[in-house]
């Protein structure tokens, strides 16, 4: 019984003096850090999309902290957020990022695009392109698996009924998730302002194209010819867009033989401003 005692009186004893080494360590050896980082976490939107290029929230807010990262680095957050860290960092006048959203360059779903085989495995995009680049004519088009839906942490994609996916706008962040899981890169970040998109990413000769392809490009260059900002170029049998010079005329739409160029609905022209 003594010993029993006696052990337990040492042990409890060592567990005390534990505890305050414990403590003392704890204070000797703190890390201070710094308040603002604590703050800007709160006003970060929290998703940790990884669309500022760090590797979440929490990593964002200590850059911006530190002053390696500006106080609008968040895309998502836009300018309210930067607004809310520029105030805890004791800086004023700070806009947002351009919000951008993402743009799916194809339009051949099932209904314009043929298909040279009879797919029956994972319809994941990935292995799609894995195996032998899916089963549409078109290698270079959308897949169709709905891979960049599944990765869009925003619920601001669907697939619709003709096997293309398609972006709600109004909730896409401009992350880059379904940008960057895209096999085929048919995804691009634009700004929402711009709503003229070449929706092809085929590089085919033009007769090649109308083979596998109702609405594919064939380099005709008629919109190259009659963009009024030479916004349009063909290169490597492919019309493309900058989108710093497009003014959203929609001259480029009127004159495109196979429909390649869409005009989205509710965005006006873009007066330019003369430097």
């Amino acid at each position: 019984m003594t010993n029993t005692l006696v052990a337990l009186l040492s042990m409890g004893g060592l567990g005390v003096l534990l505890s305050f080494g414990l403590v003392y360590a704890s204070k000797k050896f703190a890390i201070e850090v710094d308040p603002k980082i604590e703050e800007i976490e709160i006003a970060l939107p929290g998703v940790n999309c990884g669309a500022c290029g760090f590797a979440g929230c929490r990593s964002c807010a200590e850059a911006i902290a530190e002053g390696k990262a500006p106080v609008n680095a968040c895309p998502v957050g836009g300018v309210s957020v930067a607004q809310k860290i520029a105030e805890i960092m004791g800086t004023q006048g700070v806009d947002g990022p351009q919000r951008k959203v993402a743009q799916v360059l194809c339009k051949g779903g099932h209904a314009e695009a043929t298909r040279r085989a009879e797919y029956a495995g994972p319809t994941d995009c990935r292995i799609l392109n894995m195996t032998q680049g899916g089963d549409k004519g078109c290698t270079y088009g959308c897949l169709g698996g709905g891979t960049c839906v599944e990765a869009c942490p925003f619920n601001a994609m669907y697939l619709n009924e003709n096997g293309l996916p398609v972006v709600i706008e109004e909730k896409c962040t401009g992350c880059g998730k379904c940008v960057a899981i895209c096999p085929r890169h048919i995804i691009v970040l634009a700004g929402e302002e711009y709503g003229v998109h070449i929706r092809c990413r085929s590089l085919e000769l033009g007769k090649d194209v109308r083979k596998v392809c109702q609405v594919g490009c064939i380099a005709c260059r008629r919109c190259e010819k009659e963009c009024p900002e030479g916004a349009i170029s063909v290169i490597d049998n492919l019309a493309r867009i900058d989108y710093d010079k497009c003014i959203v005329c929609q001259k480029c739409v009127a004159v495109c033989p196979m429909h390649t160029i869409e005009a989205q609905e509710g965005k006006p022209m873009i007066q330019k401003k003369v430097s």
